[in-house]
């Protein structure tokens, strides 16, 4: 639970900054929202490490810090760009967390029932970027993600 904790703290740095970057007031409202569902997550994983008597992640500030640069550069790339960021990162999370579900125990159904609404929002999110127009982006960004995210999930894993 810890892991998917730090993918809340980096969706709300995500958010934030591609809504600062953009200029157009529907996308910055659009993301807005995206931010404040993501609150949600942020909640229910948090209380969730606190009821199995665990702690977040000690690098919290790192993660925020550098999704935060991340989603900055994103959105100052255009807002297809920063639209397409938001639907590859979402698909890359739902991926994960339908991979959490196949390892959580059958018993633990607080964390399954956790874990699967986050799937389906993290599913609707990529929708309604694609639907605003996200661009596809190109397979060196999709694979530059996917091992930053690996490098993050292991080290939160343990720290």
């Amino acid at each position: 639970m810890r892991v998917n904790h730090v993918g809340e703290v980096c969706a709300q740095a995500l958010y934030t900054a591609q809504a600062a970057a953009t200029r157009d007031p529907a996308l910055r409202g659009h993301l807005e929202r995206a931010a404040r569902e993501e609150t949600d997550h942020l909640a229910w994983t948090r209380a969730r490490l606190d009821e199995l008597g665990a702690r977040p992640s000690l690098l919290n500030p790192l993660w925020y810090a550098g999704a935060f640069a991340l989603g900055l550069v994103a959105g100052r790339l255009g807002d297809r760009i920063s639209l397409g960021f938001v639907l590859e990162t979402e698909r890359q999370v739902e991926a994960h967390l339908a991979g959490h579900l196949d390892r959580l125990p059958a018993a633990d159904l607080a964390s399954r029932a956790i874990v699967a609404q986050m799937k389906e929002d993290e599913a609707v999110h990529a929708s309604q970027a694609a639907v605003a127009g996200g661009v596809e982006l190109p397979a060196a960004a999709k694979g530059l993600m996917r091992a930053a995210a690996k490098v993050m999930t292991t080290t939160a894993h343990y720290i």
